[in-house]
């Protein structure tokens, strides 16, 4: 039996082929402009990188903000669920999931079965979002993806008070002004994000073993900055942007396997 799992997000579309027991292909894109383009081209890469065909397909979930614009899905659930079931998968002693995406991060509850316990989600406000960092990466005059190798070297993170986008934006240039170092700035861009994402999680807890998922958790500095504020050690999955797809696929083969019952 073959299914995939489609996560159509704010900043990449994510899929998932699954063929029995183990996953055969993987694909991270930008969504762009057009939400079901995205799903059709991330779906199809996905299969040709498994070398199958689209025929071939049992079932299909799909998730995501983009989840409903996915032709392709026979069912569509949310990214909240599908989350949990990707991590429990990967991680099966998690209990917490912290997800930092292009446009909301979340945490996520989860018991020993993968089944969410409780979740908070901030997808209201930039802060504390991939999208936060892109802005004070072109602020700073460096690429995002050198943002966390950069704020290791950061001795004394900048205070960083402003939880608003707009406004810490002008706290950049007045740092910039003051004559701190780009490497403090960044550090404390990402103290300031992880103590937005503690605050944030309060209400749902952050048992052991933490999981640290989204496009965000590639990013080093922001996995010490979360470590360091929660004094727990962080868990990242080698491919931490497909839990999502992960998760969808998974549940797909359960609804595909249950609907041959």
């Amino acid at each position: 039996m073959m299914v995939a799992g489609i996560d159509v997000g704010a900043a990449t579309a994510k899929a998932v082929i699954l063929s029995d027991e183990s996953v055969t292909g993987s694909v991270v894109i930008p969504t762009g402009y057009d939400v079901s383009t995205a799903a059709e081209s991330v779906i199809r890469e996905a299969l040709e990188n498994s070398g199958r065909k689209i025929q071939e397909l049992s079932f299909v979930v799909s998730t995501g903000y983009g989840r409903n614009a996915v032709a392709l899905s026979n069912k569509a659930i949310t990214e909240i669920i599908c989350h949990a079931c990707g991590v429990n998968w990967m991680v099966p002693e998690a209990r917490t999931v912290i997800d930092i995406g292009g446009q909301d991060s979340k945490v996520i509850g989860i018991d020993d079965k993968g089944n969410v316990d409780n979740f908070v989600m901030n997808d209201k406000c930039a802060a504390g979002t991939g999208r936060f960092l892109e802005v004070m990466s072109k602020v700073l005059g460096i690429g995002i993806d050198n943002m966390g190798r950069i704020s290791l070297q950061g001795t004394e993170p900048c205070s960083i008070s402003s939880t608003c986008t707009v406004f810490a934006e002008s706290e950049m240039v007045i740092l910039r002004a003051r004559g701190e170092s780009r490497e403090n700035i960044i550090a404390g861009i990402h103290k300031a994000m992880a103590h937005r994402v503690a605050l944030m999680g309060r209400s749902v807890g952050f048992r052991k073993e933490v999981v640290f998922t989204g496009g965000v958790a590639k990013n080093e500095g922001m996995k010490k900055a979360l470590e360091d504020e929660l004094s727990l050690e962080i868990l990242v999955p080698e491919e931490p942007q497909i839990m999502g797809a992960l998760g969808a696929a998974l549940l797909a083969r359960a609804e595909a396997a249950r609907r041959l019952d």
